[in-house]
This record gives structure tokens, sequence and C-alpha cells, in this order.
């Protein structure tokens, strides 16, 4: 989908020969397989989220922004940091053109009223000023991840430099993000912090009335309760169901982008349903949706907003080396010092109302030195109790946003 000019191959061949770039990641003619980037993208999502899940309460979090800012700091790993990233990533061959065309698709029309929704993600490089970068790292994450490059003064005023990236993620992520970066996260040896941020708002396809709204007890996994605002309405939606959950996909106003919510029959289930989930069991359960004529939906009112520093959990995926002295981060950089990863931050947003869905997200990656059948009878779909939930693009069936609700704040 990326049409390289002869110039731009030139100069990537070289840079392989070289060894500047990650391995297989050069800009090459190879056609960028969406298929697989998104498949790894699912399922590093469902690890990540495996790590997460031991935490108390409510969850969310954006896989998609996490993954590509990630990726964006693979593409200057080399060696042993590469070769980690690489795996726990599921990065595919030709990865920054894959995100590239993922990327075009997710933000091709900016005109919301033409889409239905408001679907935006933007990534940005903050290097520091006079370092010197690799003008072959700047440019393909430039040309793939459509990443904006911004020179920044870590080394003469920090504070100034962090307040900068906040800002910047706070205008892309519509006021929803704020203080991604925190006090003394970014530091005078801070050399490059890599944001991505992404933002979503879209009306359901079918509004929830407002006068069917009631207050109705949501049974907690220790089975006590607490009151709560159940949306209601009947209508076709796309299900499925075992014997262990339920599934529902809830279309927002232009049928791209869906909610799916992952219900067990249990109050307490949720748990068992979270240690099973992985990419594959994921991917095969959306595929098994099907669509349904008739579903009464019961479903919270919610909001959900959760930040992570996330260093522990990719160590424990196998994502230790980009985190120590010893990191090699080469490709990015001709400087002496020895690159590596002190932070990875991430922030996210969500709202559920009658109407539809606000929900936003960014991360920020802070390096420094080192068949036919009897007529259907209708389904019950009553979200009272602790669930899932994705929000996806199904086009490129990338999952957007992941979380959980043990219990309705709103």
């Amino acid at each position: 989908m990326n049409t390289l000019s002869r110039r731009q191959m030139l100069a990537a061949s070289a840079a392989m020969a070289a060894g500047t770039l990650a391995p297989r990641w050069g800009l090459t003619q190879e056609k960028p397989d969406i298929t697989k980037l998104v498949a790894g993208n699912t399922a590093f999502g469902c690890d990540l989220y495996g790590q997460l899940q031991s935490e108390r309460g409510n969850l969310f979090l954006s896989p998609f922004s996490i993954s590509t800012a990630l990726a964006m700091t693979a593409a200057g790993a080399k060696g042993k940091t590469w070769e980690e990233m690489e795996k726990v990533l599921h990065l595919p061959p030709n990865a920054p053109a894959a995100f590239g065309a993922v990327l075009k698709s997710l933000n091709d029309e900016p005109d919301a009223k033409k889409r239905g929704f408001t679907l935006s993600t933007a990534n940005a490089l903050w290097a520091q000023k006079g370092y010197p970068w690799r003008p072959e790292y700047k440019t393909l994450v430039a040309t793939d991840f459509a990443a904006g490059l911004f020179d920044v003064d870590y080394q003469t005023d920090p504070e100034t430099a962090r307040a900068t990236i906040n800002t910047w993620v706070e205008k892309e992520t519509r006021d929803k993000i704020k203080n991604l970066l925190p006090p003394g996260s970014i530091t005078m040896l801070t050399r490059l912090v890599l944001t991505n941020a992404i933002y979503f708002k879209g009306d359901w396809d079918v509004q929830f009335k407002k006068e069917d709204t009631k207050e109705q007890p949501f049974i907690l996994a220790d089975g006590t309760k607490k009151n709560t605002p159940l949306m209601f309405r009947v209508g076709g939606y796309n299900y499925a169901e075992t014997d262990r959950y339920q599934v529902l996909d809830l279309p927002y106003v232009g049928k791209r982008i869906s909610m799916t919510v992952i219900l067990p029959r249990k109050p307490d289930g949720l748990p068992a349903v979270e240690k099973e989930l992985t990419g594959a069991q994921l991917t095969t359960l959306l595929q098994s949706l099907r669509y349904e004529k008739q579903v009464h939906v019961h479903l919270p009112k919610f909001k959900v907003e959760k930040s992570f520093t996330l260093n522990e959990p990719l160590k424990v995926l196998g994502m230790r080396t980009a985190f120590q002295r010893d990191a090699d981060f080469s490709g990015m950089h001709t400087g002496g010092e020895d690159l590596h990863i002190t932070a990875v931050i991430h922030k996210a947003y969500v709202d559920v109302n009658e109407e539809g869905t606000e929900a936003a997200a960014a991360t920020g990656v802070v390096v420094a030195p080192t068949s036919v059948a009897e007529p259907p009878k209708p389904k019950y779909f009553r979200a009272d109790h602790p669930f899932l939930f994705l929000i996806r693009d199904l086009r490129t069936q990338s999952v957007l946003f992941m979380g959980r609700l043990t219990e309705p704040t709103h």
C-alpha cells in the first residue's frame, strides 16, 4: 500500500546493509500483511490484559495504542532487544508498512459527519534537540507510522518538555487524557519519548431511550448488589453464546465500529473467562457472531478511567532487555550513549451512555541512556454483573480498546 520511490528504496537498502534498521524492517516492496499484524496486535493485547487482570476493579486500555508506540520503539532496536520485542508484540515481517496501512484506514475520513463517528489516532516522536538520530529511523517512523517529529530540550528543561508532550496528548484526545507523563517521568537524562494517542466518539446505530433506563441491581462478583442505571432496548444484533457466556455486538452509526460485550453466565464467572482469553480464542469467538432479530438488551451506563506503568507486565511477557542498560537501540541514533526504555506509560478513558460511547487512550514510551432451523426465539442479554468489553474496528478487525466492568461507575 505504501508505494516507495527509487530513492527511498536505495536509502532503505543501504540502511539494511549497514544494519541500522531493525531486521526485516527496511522499507521493502513486500506487500504488508494487515491480517497478520491485526492478529499479532490482538494476541499481544490479550497477553497484556492477562498480566493486568490481577489488578482490582475495573480495567480499560487500548492495546492498539500500546502496540503502535512500542512498534515505533522496536523499529530502532537490534540484537536481543529486537528479538524480544518482536516476539512479545507478535510483529510480522514488514510490520511498519502494515501499521501504516491500518493507521491510514483508521484516519481516512476526517469528516465525522460522513463517517457517522469520530475516530483519530496520532503518533509523535519527541527527540532531544541536537541528538544524532539516524535519518533512516526518522524516515521510517514518519513514513509508516505518520509520526510527527518534534525537538524538545530534556537536558536543559525537562519539565517544559513534559508539559509540551502532555499538552499534545490532551489535544489529540479531546482533553480526555490529561497528564499522561506524571512528574518525575521525564528527567535531564531522557533522550526520546514516543507517544500514541487514540480517540473515539460514536453514537449507537440505534440509541437506547433514556426513559427506558432504570435503576436496577448490578450483582458484584462477591454476590453483593449495587443499584446502577441499566439501559434497555429490544432489537436485532450480532450475537453468540456458549454454556459459559454470551456475546453481543453493538454497532455505532456507520456500522464500522462496534462494542462487543462478553458476559459470563454467572456473576462470579469473569475470572474464568479472562483466564482463557487468548488472541486465537478471541478471534474464533468473534467469528462465531450471528445476527439475531430479537435481543432483549440490558446494559449499564458507566465510565472508567485507568492509568498504568507497563514496565513490569512487559518484562514478565519477555521484553526484558529493552529496559536494561545493555539494551541495543543503535538503530535509532549514532551517539555514543546506550539507550534503554525507562517507562511505558498508558492511560485510557471510556464513557458509555444511552447515546453512545466516548473513549480515548494514550501511550508514552520513554527512552533514556541505558443453517435453516426452527423460528428463532428471543435472546435475553442482561449485563447486570461483571463483563468484558471491546471496542473494535470491523474494517481492519483491530481491537482498539478492551476492558472489564466489575462495578459500574458513572
